[in-house]
């Protein structure tokens, strides 16, 4: 508003305010704050706190909500090598790493430092493992099942409620009871989370 802001210019000017605060005001579009900058500051207090003395409920927190479209299990959970080979092939692409490469690199390093801490991700399970958030058991951390790339979370969540209803009898009654595709299930073969499943609910008399 250029009419108020000569009332308040004229207001400073007569009050003896120097003129390079007036030219200041004059370019300055935004003023953060000093309640919002000490929220920022506490906040970050409470958050180094829980690094330092809850580390798994800090990671499991970021990876659930910060990570949670950059955490890839398949690079991510089975150890600290595979972490670092994924860091190496993307640092060796240079200029040529995806935007995908380039998000996922700060939560490798951060699975890194957790590895680095002593502490370990479990197995990513059709039944322990929730939808959408990282869980801790124990000393680990139990990934969720969207942390496999390819498993939205619309899919995941089908599976997490279909499965408290009942245990699935079958990879069809999964797929059925969840609304799944073979896409989905093969994916949650290469986990290992099917293991033991048969493929359909029917038994063979001569099996």
């Amino acid at each position: 508003d250029p009419a108020k802001w000569e009332e308040y210019k004229n207001m400073m000017k007569e009050h003896d305010v120097p003129d390079w605060y007036i030219k200041s005001c004059e370019k300055i579009k935004y003023m953060f704050p000093k309640a919002h900058a000490a929220a920022y500051v506490t906040n970050a207090f409470r958050i180094a706190w829980f690094k330092v003395h809850m580390p798994l409920a800090y990671y499991a927190a970021f990876f659930s909500i910060r990570g949670k479209d950059d955490f890839d299990s398949d690079c991510m959970i089975f150890g600290e090598e595979k972490v670092k080979n994924k860091m190496k092939e993307i640092d060796l692409l240079g200029n040529k790493a995806t935007q995908k490469d380039k998000t996922m690199y700060p939560i490798l390093e951060l699975v890194l430092e957790m590895y680095e801490r002593g502490l370990r991700f479990l197995p990513i399970d059709l039944y322990k493992s929730h939808a959408t958030k990282f869980q801790v058991e124990g000393d680990s951390l139990r990934p969720p099942l969207n942390s496999i790339a390819g498993l939205g979370n619309v899919a995941a969540e089908g599976i997490m409620k279909a499965r408290q209803e009942e245990k699935f009898m079958s990879i069809d009654d999964l797929k059925i009871r969840s609304k799944v595709g073979d896409s989905v299930t093969e994916l949650l073969r290469q986990f290992g989370c099917l293991e033991g499943m048969s493929q359909s609910n029917q038994l063979s008399l001569f099996g």
